[in-house]
């Protein structure tokens, strides 16, 4: 049982989210999400509450934060909005201090750098392109990792190459160098997260997750 234990979950509509809120709840937690239309999200669960606001909005992260013991967020960067991942690190990071949150699990992608990477050359093309092609959101992401190594809460960033939305599991490799697939799947992706929560193995690191 792990209903002493609860997850506030940010990025919970999107392809990942959506799986990630699912184990949670099969894993008998109780889970908070945020949405911003609340009216339509479609999933219900006595173990699941639903805060409605912005990622944006202090007082919004607050109440969603409010009794929580782990943060969890699969937040990606939607098309043509405004860039959201070091302004949501700065807020969560924020409030989770402010509340005594300690445990901070959050994705990216393959293209954000750490000290000890030793990427491939076919991944530090793909980085390349990345940044090439979307500087400014791979900035953005960029910042947001630094700010949350620069907190003082216990941290694990996964990066990922590929999701595949599928509830088809595969074996998860994980590397803290490189990215050892193409793809990863996420109900793999799910699994590995909610592992995360109370395994300590990963804390302030940045490990590379791929399904194959």
């Amino acid at each position: 049982m792990n209903r002493h234990h609860t997850v506030a979950v940010i990025g919970a509509t999107g392809k990942a989210g959506k799986y990630l809120v699912k184990q949670l709840l099969q894993d008998e937690y109780i889970v908070k999400v945020l949405i911003r239309k609340s009216d339509i999200y479609p999933l219900a669960h006595p173990s699941l509450l639903v805060v409605e606001g912005d990622i944006q909005n202090i007082a919004a992260i607050e109440k969603l934060l409010i009794g929580c013991d782990v943060v969890i967020s699969t937040l990606g960067q939607a098309k043509d909005e405004p860039l959201i991942s070091s302004l949501a690190a700065t807020n969560i990071a924020g409030v989770m201090i402010q509340y005594g949150v300690r445990r901070y699990i959050f994705v990216c992608g393959l293209n954000i750098d750490v000290p000890g990477d030793n990427k491939s050359a076919a991944n530090i093309a793909k980085s390349d392109w990345m940044r090439n092609n979307f500087p400014d959101v791979v900035a953005d992401k960029q910042k947001a990792y630094d700010i949350v190594a620069g907190s003082d809460i216990d941290w694990t960033m996964v990066r990922l190459p590929f999701i595949i939305q599928t509830d088809e599991r595969g074996k998860l490799v994980i590397s803290l160098e490189d990215c050892p697939g193409e793809n990863i799947n996420t109900s793999d992706l799910a699994e590995f997260l909610v592992g995360q929560i109370g395994d300590m193995q990963y804390v302030r690191k940045s490990p590379f997750v791929a399904s194959v």
